[in-house]
């Protein structure tokens, strides 16, 4: 048996830059792709890609095995698609208690989900036939129904773990 040599990189997208305070799957993470094939390299290998829990490891309280992290939702490629204004999508400036190279989660989410809600406020706004989208949701419903029930609880318990809901 003969097997090919490859090589690649391990980087987690959330390590890309980004002027959002955490790197995501738009722009950076194509250049990052272009980069790897430009220097001969074959993998991009990625640590889990689902939502984090309390302590933001892709490894810990990962809520679902199908669902996305939505921090690696570009703002920029939502603002190609003409579901955010680019030019109110304002950056995250620098912390200077807060290394550059590391994320600040207690600032990066509030920033990122107040884009991402108004995205989703103008999706919305945009579906001429929402077929597209309840067929999306019928066809993913095994996992995305008890997936929005949870995170809609949590929510409201204040994001604390389910063993301490009332």
């Amino acid at each position: 048996m003969s097997f090919q040599r490859v090589s690649g990189i391990l980087l987690h997208p959330t390590s890309l830059p980004s002027q959002f305070g955490i790197g995501d799957l738009g722009k950076s993470a194509y250049e990052f792709v272009d980069f790897l094939e430009r220097s001969g390299q074959k993998l991009w290998q990625v640590l889990p890609l689902g939502p984090t829990g309390y302590e933001h490891s892709p490894y810990t309280m990962n809520f679902s095995a199908f669902a996305g992290n939505p921090l690696l939702i570009s703002l920029e490629l939502l603002a190609e698609e003409g579901l955010l204004n680019s030019d109110e999508l304002l950056p995250l400036s620098s912390d200077e208690n807060v290394a550059p190279h590391l994320v600040d989660f207690d600032r990066v989410i509030p920033h990122k989900f107040k884009f991402l809600r108004l995205a989703y406020e103008q999706f919305q706004k945009s579906l001429s036939t929402p077929d597209q989208f309840e067929q999306f949701c019928q066809e993913q419903a095994y996992w995305l129904d008890d997936y929005v029930l949870f995170m809609s609880l949590l929510e409201a318990n204040g994001k604390k773990s389910w063993n301490y809901w009332e």
